[in-house]
């Protein structure tokens, strides 16, 4: 698999494709519209993928981020590569999508243990501790942002919060030439979205009767 074709969607915030060769990135596209996973995805896989002259046939193996992030945007992402790696043959290995800004920033050889941190909405946000080499610690949780353990930190949530996380210079976004280049080297994180809390939109409890004695 070292130099297997490599296939990376990741829709926990944006809509990320990347593709890689081993470790050659071939092709990557992003779409910065959060509202558009539905929409966006598929044809952005078509993009990349035409503009490296492969198939999907072609394959060999399939990386999908798990989130942590909204049930919408996720659940497209995680659906889409199913239906790939299925149309493909080939395996699908998920992902912490916050071990790929990780994994980036680990390779600049960090003085010491750091955190990612992403916008969760509603004042919160979704972290995990790392130490120096992109090894996963702890989380990843959503909390509020003052929650969160006082270490240096990346990732989109430290400009959003910039008083309230130590933030230091390093990625701002999931790259996802990086998915498709490290994605099948880390942890496995399963086939079921992290999306650590319940989505917005539930099915409504029984409506209780105003009639006495019903």
């Amino acid at each position: 698999m070292a130099d297997g074709l490599v296939l990376a969607l990741d829709t926990a915030t944006v809509v990320n494709v990347g593709l890689a060769r081993g470790p050659h990135v071939l092709a990557v596209a992003t779409v910065a519209d959060r509202m558009a996973h539905a929409e966006q995805l598929m044809p952005l896989v078509a993009a990349v993928l035409r503009e490296a002259g492969v198939r999907v046939a072609d394959l060999d193996q399939v990386v999908v981020g798990l989130g942590p992030g909204p049930f919408t945007g996720l659940r497209v992402g995680v659906v889409t590569a199913q239906v790939l790696a299925t149309v493909s043959g080939v395996a699908l290995h998920g992902v912490c999508s916050l071990d790929v800004l990780a994994a980036a920033y680990a390779a600049a050889d960090p003085a010491g243990e750091f955190v990612v941190a992403t916008d969760a909405r509603r004042r919160e946000v979704y972290w995990a501790g790392y130490a120096a080499d992109g090894t996963r610690l702890t989380g990843p949780a959503v909390v509020r942002p003052d929650a969160v353990p006082r270490r240096p930190t990346i990732g989109p949530a430290v400009d959003l919060y910039p008083d309230q996380l130590t933030a230091v210079p390093g990625p701002r976004r999931l790259d996802p030439g990086v998915m498709a280049v490290r994605g099948p080297d880390l942890a496995d994180a399963g086939r079921e979205p992290l999306y650590l809390r319940r989505p917005d939109a539930t099915e409504p409890s029984r409506p209780k009767s105003v009639l006495h004695g019903r």
